[in-house]
């Protein structure tokens, strides 16, 4: 029995059909890939591999998946926290204005690294990201050794970059870097969301789907109340009959937060077999109002759509933790409705295996069996807060977090061992991140210390914010209002 990397007596969590746990499991992984998992044997110790880690007090369970996410501002984590939604969508909308037209890449490059950074030592082993200009955040994800899916945002409605530019440039991202770094590093198509594009646009990025039949589209949809009112400005009865319409309601569809979706919406959903990233905290932390409808997870994965969970712009909510994002999305299912809503298990499946399968990848990684990718996390039980070690799931989902997690394994190559970043420097990321911050307050009316944030008054928020496609948006949003309420 040979292997590069042995992992022998851990509790091993494996998401597999049969949710197997092993309490005394081995694992073995050579060439990048999983080549058994069982019960633990004596001489286990003494197998001829050139890593043999012991994982007594470990458990061992698939790397996580963020399904959906932004990574690009991650510096600017504490910056927006005690804002109105007001300021933060002003803000916010100013300074991706300025990304879009080519500024502050130092930034943007620094936040990478600390995402990063982040994500490597807290057990996150995918990302998929969509951000403004994506290429340092595929090199960095890359060279890191992580895997990640990443693409640039399409959108008329958002910021006043021509649009043909912008597909440009995403030609440009597919062809440079679609099935780099040994195919951990994907490209996708990102029509923005349904409340800031097009009918034109959508078209232009079905027409891209068909050049690119490999490729996911990754979306905002349902997100918000404005998402149908767009769609039937749009000519369409909804967003789901716009994005049939133009031919991308399939399954290359991932689609974030769905917060709006009813029963057709389900259905309709499930037949087209496109998936869902559910990203909780994100709404928890800037809920726009109390009766604001609650994404319907349980009736989602009910008809067999594949929902996995994301973190979504982590610095709005302060938080890398993405095995928070499943104690949070029981917690707000269950307040908004009643308790049981989700078992621990099904929240475990959908931070793994679910995410996995979301992204069309779900046959490479998201669980731990024979012929699978090494994706593979340890965190350490020998603690006291997981003792006694009962009910391991909802441990995961409940009281786990990234500080738990001791070695993070990608395709085989460990990145992280008993708590040391391998692939990055963790100091050097720090100080260029200090850096990047300490230049962007002085070319800015931010003020960012650790006493906390003050941003720009709002006429310099106004100067910066993009003029005619958002304009456009509030517009056509008005029009459309006017006419629902006073049809022909």
């Amino acid at each position: 029995m040979t292997a590069d990397i042995a992992i022998h007596d851990a509790f091993v969590l494996t998401v597999d059909a049969q949710n197997r746990l092993y309490e005394r499991g081995t694992v073995l992984i050579e060439d990048g890939a999983i080549t058994e998992v069982r019960t633990s044997r004596g001489d286990d110790a003494n197998t001829a591999a050139d890593c043999i880690i012991d994982g007594a007090g470990k458990l061992v369970m698939p790397g996580l998946v963020n399904a959906h996410t932004h990574l690009e501002l991650t510096p600017m984590v504490g910056a927006f926290s005690d804002l109105s939604m007001a300021e933060l969508m002003g803000n916010m909308t100013a300074i991706y204005g300025e990304i879009a037209d080519g500024e502050y890449d130092y930034l943007t490059g620094a936040g990478y690294e600390l995402a990063a950074l982040n994500f490597l030592a807290g057990g996150v082993t995918t990302v998929n990201s969509q951000d403004v200009r994506p290429s340092a955040g595929a090199e960095t994800f890359g060279e890191a050794g992580l895997r990640g899916f990443f693409g640039p945002a399409l959108s008329d409605l958002f910021w006043d970059v021509p649009v043909d530019e912008q597909f440009d440039r995403a030609r440009e991202f597919i062809d440079e870097y679609h099935e780099t770094y040994n195919g951990r590093i994907r490209a996708t198509i990102n029509p923005h969301d349904d409340w800031s594009c097009t009918r034109t646009l959508w078209e232009r990025a079905a027409d891209l789907a068909d050049e690119y039949p490999d490729l996911l589209v990754h979306t905002h949809l349902l997100e918000l109340e404005e998402s149908n009112t767009m769609a039937r400005s749009n000519g369409a009865k909804d967003s789901l009959d716009l994005l049939d319409d133009v031919g991308l309601l399939d399954e290359r569809l991932v689609a974030a937060h769905y917060r709006m979706a009813d029963d057709q919406d389900i259905r309709r959903t499930a037949d087209a077999g496109a998936a869902v990233a559910h990203c909780p905290s994100i709404f928890c932390y800037w809920n726009p109002g109390p009766d604001v409808q609650w994404t319907p997870v349980p009736e989602l994965r009910a008809a067999g759509v594949d929902v996995g969970l994301g973190i979504d712009d982590h610095y709005w909510h302060d938080s890398y933790n993405l095995f928070g994002e499943a104690r949070q999305a029981r917690l707000a299912a269950n307040l908004k409705r009643s308790a049981g809503q989700f078992h621990s298990m099904e929240l475990v499946r959908m931070l793994t295996i679910e995410g996995a399968r979301a992204l069309g990848v779900g046959d490479k990684i998201g669980s731990i069996e024979p012929g699978k990718r090494a994706d593979v996390i340890l965190l350490n039980l020998d603690q006291p807060k997981f003792t006694p070690v009962t009910n391991i799931p909802a441990h995961v989902a409940n009281n786990a977090v990234p500080g738990d997690v001791t070695t993070t394994i990608v395709d085989g190559e460990i990145l992280l061992r008993d708590g040391d970043v391998r692939t990055m420097d963790a100091d050097a990321v720090r100080d260029r991140v200090q850096t990047a911050i300490e230049r962007f307050k002085s070319e800015t009316d931010w003020d960012l210390d650790s006493g906390g944030s003050d941003p720009p008054g709002a006429m310099s928020v106004a100067r910066d914010l993009p003029k005619r496609g958002p304009a456009q948006l509030l517009g056509r949003l008005a029009f459309q209002s006017i006419k629902d309420t006073f049809p022909l």
